[in-house]
């Protein structure tokens, strides 16, 4: 991995981007407004005065959701023109090597990330009054690596896909299960056995188990680092299996 070629490459990316404002503007703007919406659809909600304020529960959780949704399918979308437009092929034919573009993919879409995780989480914490025991910049990194995973799994399948709707469909097959059995919506030790297993080798489980750990505890625990390595682990492995998918020729 050569650093010049890797940054001009996120250099390109970003300045495709920046001619898209519309797009730019869906990206941060959008887990903003669902977090704002989360916010109005629990303030009247009734909750036992013991229990946490059911805002404060999924809306850390969300934090690191959102980003993980969007990045995957922006990423997935954008690698998959790069392939048919034939881009893709006329830069694997120059000295850029695989992983300078994957790299640069990479960091274009993951400053995009830190400035989404940036917007979603100040206003949440500071604006709608997000309450957790932990510290605010844990849940931040973990937004963030939510964010990597999400682009290194849409570089993934991309290359699987062949138009934009394919690309489209991979979110309810790689995305939607996943948020069905992190914990969001049952606790897994409640999931029927075969869904716990399912669980465990979904790496949002471990994001989303390491949110809740910076919810519920004032120090960072070792199940919460334990997590975040995971996770990492995670986003590393796509990538180094999304590397090998660039040789493919555009369809």
């Amino acid at each position: 991995m050569r650093p010049k070629l890797l940054l001009a490459t996120a250099v390109r990316v970003l300045r495709q981007l920046r001619a898209d404002p519309r797009t730019v503007g869906l990206i941060l703007g959008i887990p903003v407004i669902l977090m704002t919406l989360l916010y109005f659809m629990f303030s009247e909600a009734p909750h036992s005065p013991f229990a946490p304020n059911p805002f404060d529960r999924i809306g850390t959780v969300m934090l690191g959701i959102l980003p993980f949704t969007t990045m995957f399918l922006i990423t997935s979308i954008a690698m998959l023109r790069e392939r048919r437009s034939g881009t893709l092929e006329r830069l694997l034919t120059t000295p850029l090597g695989r992983l300078d573009l994957l790299g640069g993919y990479g960091l274009a879409f993951s400053i995009l990330a830190a400035i989404q995780a940036v917007l979603a989480v100040g206003v949440s914490y500071w604006l709608l009054d997000l309450q957790l025991a932990g510290s605010i910049g844990w849940v931040f990194v973990i937004a963030m690596l939510d964010a990597m995973l999400g682009v290194g799994l849409g570089l993934l399948c991309s290359a699987f896909a062949q138009t934009e709707f394919q690309a489209v469909q991979f979110l309810p097959i790689v995305v939607i299960p996943q948020l069905f059995l992190c914990g969001l919506f049952v606790a897994r030790e409640d999931l029927p056995g075969w869904m716990q297993a399912l669980s465990t080798v979904m790496p949002l489980t471990y994001a989303v188990q390491a949110l809740q750990e910076v919810a519920a505890n004032v120090a960072a625990t070792s199940l919460m680092w334990r997590d975040i390595g995971i996770v990492a682990a995670c986003t590393l492995i796509a990538l180094a299996l999304a590397a090998g998918t660039l040789s493919r020729r555009s369809a």
